[in-house]
């Protein structure tokens, strides 16, 4: 039974392992903090892929633990930006492949610069969307690093 998704297909293709983690949808709490209680994962150690239009056109994507909130002021200061803002719901999937409560940083139509928030380095792994809804993928932070290029940043409200 393979659900394979472009973000695991990537994993394979690397060679990194990876867990695939299936969570129950029929109740339809999607967001994040109810994804990490059924996993039985602290807000912190799961993370929420969202994305984002500069003044300047561009598409970033930022990776934040569930348990916090996008500062879209040090969000537009990361990636040297004016301003940025969240990217409208309906271009989600022409731009990225992935519908909502579905996006994963990895495997998206292109390479749009991605940023994680800076409590990544805390972590030895994570986990977040595979790209699919109902579906986690929990991988190394080390070997994030080979699958993805992204850099870190202070992107929480404090």
């Amino acid at each position: 039974m393979s659900h394979k998704t472009n973000a695991a297909r990537l994993c394979d293709n690397v060679g990194i392992e990876y867990d695939l983690i299936p969570y129950d949808t029929d109740d339809d709490s999607l967001d994040g903090k109810s994804v990490a209680k059924k996993l039985g994962l602290s807000g912190d150690e799961i993370f929420k892929t969202l994305v984002t239009k500069g003044k300047s056109g561009e598409v970033y994507v930022f990776v934040i633990p569930v348990s916090g909130e996008l500062d879209l002021k040090k969000a537009a200061l990361a990636c040297g930006e004016k301003s940025i803002q969240m990217l409208p719901l309906k271009e989600l999937l022409p731009v990225t492949g992935y519908v909502k409560g579905g996006c994963s940083p990895l495997g998206m139509k292109k390479d749009y610069p991605t940023f994680f928030d800076e409590t990544i380095i805390l972590l030895n792994r994570i986990t977040f969307n595979a790209g699919k809804i109902g579906l986690q993928l929990q991988v190394s932070v080390v070997d994030l690093a080979e699958v993805l290029d992204y850099e870190i940043s202070d992107l929480l409200k404090d």
